[in-house]
């Protein structure tokens, strides 16, 4: 299995790579995390998407921990990067979203593979849920749900794909913005309303199992999006959720959801930081985690 790591927009969310933070006192970044629970339940190739322009950077600071451990390869996400036909509308500057980022990787992946955040901490569970998933030769997709309420922040308000399952698959997907916690249930708005849910409710957070049949599939939800940009041409984004939930409602993939009980660790705002590290570095004096992941 290959993993696919979405790395390309690295650089600008932390002012370059060089500026990359660790997290634990042993100089780990979360990425390492992510590779290091890959290996250990059998991916034996990982795919970095980042910008062409980082990756000589990206080799040395971040994929050299791993080049004797697994396959490492390369793929780039460019704003020009467009089906035949289309071109980049004046004054755009930055890329189309993370359903562009999955098929820049198309060249590179011929066998079932899981698509994961780079600056997202999943635990364990989760590649082993998938690689389980993938045991039994399969053309259904898969998805891991995390409880809303182990992916929330005591710092302010998040985005999460909030998910609505039945007989153990997904049925939608519906990006909500501003959730918070407010006792023991999670409250957002919609429609001018507010909407509360159990803290129990499965959320995406971008961690996903497929196989190449996909490509082709996003090549054309992403020709459609093109087709269509609406009134952002200049900031509009292909979001990978919601083309999987487009290809779910034209019948073209089923997409089972597998629950983890892990905490989703991510550094939403920059008091975050202190939790995360705190967390991680307890998960090392456990023992789930060795000293050194790289």
């Amino acid at each position: 299995m290959t993993l696919v790591i979405l790395a390309a927009g690295m650089g600008s969310r932390y002012g370059g790579l060089k500026q990359v933070d660790p997290i634990t006192k042993e100089g780990d970044f979360i990425i390492d995390f992510s590779v290091f629970d890959a290996i250990r339940n059998g991916f034996d190739k990982v795919v970095f998407v980042i910008k062409k322009e980082h990756l000589e950077i990206f080799k040395e600071s971040i994929g050299s921990r791993f080049e004797d451990k697994v396959k490492v390869e390369y793929a780039f996400q460019d704003l020009y990067d467009l089906p035949e036909g289309f071109s980049v509308p004046e004054g755009r500057t930055k890329p189309w979203g993370t359903t562009q980022a999955v098929l820049a990787a198309k060249n590179l992946v011929n066998e079932p593979f899981c698509v994961l955040n780079a600056d997202d901490f999943y635990g364990e569970s989760a590649y082993r849920l998938v690689a389980k998933h993938f045991e039994t030769p399969t053309e259904d997709y898969c998805m891991i749900g995390y409880r809303v309420g182990n992916t929330l922040t005591d710092h302010g308000t998040v985005s999460r794909g909030v998910c609505e399952t039945a007989d153990g698959y997904l049925k939608a997907i519906v990006e909500r913005t501003a959730i918070s916690r407010d006792g023991d249930e999670a409250v957002f708005e919609a429609d001018g309303e507010q909407v509360r849910i159990p803290l129990t409710t499965p959320v995406s957070m971008n961690f996903w199992g497929f196989t190449p049949k996909l490509f082709p599939q996003l090549e054309q939800y992403f020709i459609d999006f093109l087709s269509d940009l609406g009134d952002h041409p200049l900031k509009c984004e292909c979001y990978l959720p919601m083309a999987v939930g487009e290809l779910m409602a034209r019948g073209e993939c089923r997409v089972r959801v597998y629950e983890s009980e892990d905490e989703w660790y991510g550094v939403t705002y920059a008091d975050d930081k202190p939790r995360v590290k705190a967390s991680l570095e307890a998960l090392k004096a456990s023992g789930a985690y060795p000293e050194k992941l790289s």
